[in-house]
């Protein structure tokens, strides 16, 4: 009898953000697929978990996937998770899913924390309709996928790291217009979060003048209609 696997969200910075049933899931599996043994560690000590973790990110997922679904398959019941956030969202989990599905084994992922939603509704930009981008490619591609984007009339979702954003900015200007409206938000559920509202170039002066910190999520307005 086959297993299951469980994506399992995990918090994105306060710790009272895990939910009841995302621990219990932990507890009761047999394995837990961690980004960083290191980090998770520490979460599960706070929980007192004490369920065997695999180390399983991004440089060896695809070495590592056939192994877990052979023990998903013999019927374990394996949790992933990844430093913080949702897996599969710019995140390890989008193969195993795949893998599972492509050998009917149950899949099911858990509601939780995830970076992007909590950005984009405070934001005050349109939020019926958007696309979520994630991470750009750092160089190859950036400026081919930027230019893909131009046109596009949904509100845009980004991932950015702090020692990037003021040159991401200054690109989405570029590229988007100095005028087009946009949100950052960062050190989301954090002590210090904060979320800054303005125009790409208004934001872009802002990172040049100030040393932001924390993972970012970069709401922009979509094109005119």
């Amino acid at each position: 009898m086959s297993g299951k696997l469980y994506l399992v969200p995990t918090p994105i910075g306060n710790l009272g953000d895990m939910t009841f049933r995302a621990v219990e899931v932990l507890k009761e599996s047999d394995v837990i697929l961690a980004e960083d043994t290191r980090n998770s560690g520490i979460l599960l000590k706070h929980f007192e978990i004490s369920t065997p973790m695999r180390s399983y990110h991004m440089h060896n997922e695809h070495q590592a996937t056939e192994d877990i679904i052979r023990q998903l398959k013999d019927g374990q019941i394996i949790s992933i998770i990844t430093d913080a956030g949702t897996p599969g969202i710019s995140d390890p989990g989008y193969l195993l899913a795949k893998e599972c599905v492509a050998n009917d084994i149950i899949i099911e992922c858990l509601p939780g924390a995830t970076a992007f939603v909590p950005a984009l509704v405070v934001s005050g930009l349109p939020n019926n309709e958007f696309t979520f981008v994630g991470f750009l490619p750092v160089k190859k591609g950036r400026k081919s996928k930027l230019d893909s984007l131009v046109e596009e009339k949904k509100t845009m979702i980004f991932y950015e790291s702090p020692h990037k954003i003021g040159r991401t900015l200054k690109d989405f200007a570029e590229s988007f217009g100095a005028e087009r409206k946009a949100s950052l938000s960062r050190e989301i559920s954090k002590k210090f979060e904060e979320t800054l509202r303005g125009t790409l170039t208004e934001l872009a002066e802002i990172a040049e003048k100030r040393n932001l910190k924390g993972e970012m999520v970069l709401i922009v307005e979509g094109a005119p209609h």
